[in-house]
């Protein structure tokens, strides 16, 4: 079983941007100011052990199949935000 929240708000840019930010500094152990959403994951510390438990939570939150090579297409954050606010809304 998911945990797919289809709270509209959740499903905004800004909501989704947030949670990955939230997502991103649980997995780096810091607070989310200090992560940008405009650097690459990498730059932030994002590596495949973390972009593949990152995509499983995607998929559980938003119920999107999300492969882990994804994180590596769209670099960002902000980038990633955009491509999921688009799968989300179609």
């Amino acid at each position: 079983m998911t945990e797919t929240d289809p709270t509209p708000a959740l499903r905004t840019p800004e909501g989704i941007q947030s949670w990955l930010l939230d997502r991103v500094a649980h997995y780096l152990q810091r607070p989310s100011e200090e992560v940008s959403a405009d650097a690459s994951l990498a730059e932030n510390g994002i590596d495949s052990v973390y972009a593949f438990a990152l995509c499983g939570e995607i998929e559980d939150r938003y119920g999107l199949p999300i492969e882990p090579t994804l994180l590596w297409d769209v670099d960002t954050i902000t980038e990633l935000t955009a491509h999921l606010v688009g799968l989300v809304h179609e």
